[in-house]
């Protein structure tokens, strides 16, 4: 399993399922395929986890979701890697343009939280479909980067957010 297969699965989980079922359907359709390509999406899916682990990232799922922990981190990036490729990318090369994401938008208007725990676990939950086993541990491994320390400032600092952040924090004012 390499990124780009996995975002061809996640490219067609989001065409076959209502948003709020893409990993459900994901996991599903992982099922379906060899067993060492399911157990090689966990490391793909940590990859990408690892790849979005961003200070200004967190920033704005802070902005977003009115506070974010560090598992509403990783949920946040679960909902995000269910936007799609176009939608991850985009949102790390510039956190900020996630003010222009439909999703986002209708959570400014609607007071929602953007968060998606089940994404996380798509491998695990096809694997275990598929083997009737839990994915062994040694399969994948997980490393984050260091957080970038010109971003270590409190995210409640409307102010240095509106700075670093500004269409998130007007549309989440």
């Amino acid at each position: 399993m390499d990124k780009q297969t996995f975002w061809k699965l996640i490219d067609t989980a989001r065409a076959e399922a209502a948003q709020d079922l893409v990993a459900e359907r994901a996991a599903a359709l992982l099922a379906r395929l060899p067993e060492a390509e399911i157990a090689g999406a966990q490391q793909v899916l940590w990859d990408l986890l690892a790849e979005s682990y961003r200070s200004p990232l967190w920033a704005a799922a802070y902005v977003i979701n009115g506070g974010c922990s560090d598992d509403g981190f990783d949920y946040f990036r679960g909902w995000l890697l269910t936007q799609g490729q176009d939608a991850f990318e985009a949102a790390l090369a510039d956190p900020d343009s996630l003010a222009l994401h439909p999703a986002v938008r209708e959570a400014a208007r609607e007071g929602l939280e953007l968060a998606d725990e089940r994404a996380l676990s798509i491998a695990w939950t096809a694997y275990e479909t598929a083997t009737g086993r839990e994915l062994p541990a040694d399969s994948f491994t997980i490393s984050y980067p260091p957080l970038d320390p010109a971003w270590d400032f409190d995210f409640d600092d409307t102010e240095e957010t509106a700075t670093r952040l500004p269409r998130l924090s007007a549309l989440f004012d």
